[in-house]
């Protein structure tokens, strides 16, 4: 799998969310958020974060660099600028998984580095929906990456802590109940250090299990190197979604919803 820098718009869900900042790039649906929202807070010390969710996500994103699982329908990827390290140096920032589904509807993201002609190179972690245990490493995917740490090691889900935005008509809801998976982690810090100099982008995942019903998302905050933030400044001027892609957004989640509850229902 490849990437194309600043190739993709980054649609953002909420009328006047803003977008990721500037060097950036993403495939689907993505933004900056500049205050807490619902279950989802600010990261510790940082004033803005961003974030990827498969609500209004287009078909076949989101899903592992290095492969899929043969579940995924649609997703969301969002890519950092590129910057060059030597080896021995510290990649950091704060992560949270927020997920709506649960059950045999596993949802999952990954983050990872790509290389300087924008070829994965490596995991740095996945997560995934789980009814119970930890998100972080997935089941069933690629394990934490050599030279990662968690802080809390610990990745289990708030029960029903899904009040965000960014999960549009999912927001607040929790397929079968807070007790099958669906919640938010909290903000967990990851450290990682290069084994290799080079020159990366790091990237971000999230993907639909099965279905393109009860969304995920995945927010990420302080992305820096040896303690200096990649992202200098958030975006400052708020981007209003043009109606019509709301609209349509809102009458395919409506649709897909009912769909989906018929499916089970006939289950």
């Amino acid at each position: 799998m490849s990437i194309s820098l600043g190739v993709a718009a980054c649609f953002a869900l909420e009328a006047f969310a803003l977008p990721l900042p500037s060097g950036w790039s993403c495939v689907g649906t993505c933004g900056t958020n500049t205050a807490a929202d619902g279950d989802v807070s600010l990261a510790p010390g940082f004033s803005s974060y961003q974030w990827i969710s498969t609500s209004n996500a287009p078909t076949g994103e989101g899903q592992l660099p290095s492969g899929d699982t043969g579940q995924e329908t649609n997703g969301s990827e969002a890519f950092t600028p590129q910057f060059t390290v030597a080896s021995g140096d510290n990649l950091n920032f704060y992560f949270n998984y927020i997920t709506s589904d649960g059950e045999e509807y596993t949802e999952y993201a990954w983050a990872g580095l790509f290389n300087s002609s924008a070829t994965f190179d490596s995991y740095l972690f996945t997560a995934r929906t789980t009814p119970s245990g930890n998100t972080v490493p997935g089941f069933g995917l690629p394990g934490l990456g050599s030279g990662v740490s968690l802080s809390p090691s610990s990745t289990a889900i708030n029960p029903g802590a899904t009040n965000f935005s960014p999960l549009g008509l999912s927001s607040g809801d929790c397929y079968l109940g807070p007790t099958e998976g669906c919640g938010s982690t909290g903000w967990i810090q990851m450290s990682y250090s290069f084994q290799s100099a080079g020159t990366y982008s790091l990237g971000f995942g999230v993907t639909n299990a099965l279905d393109e019903a009860f969304n995920t998302a995945f927010a990420f905050a302080g992305v820096s190197i040896n303690d200096v933030p990649i992202i200098v400044d958030p975006p400052t001027n708020a981007v209003p979604t043009p109606t019509s892609l709301l609209l349509l957004g809102l009458g395919l989640a409506l649709l897909g919803f009912q769909r989906r509850g018929q499916g089970r229902l006939d289950a």
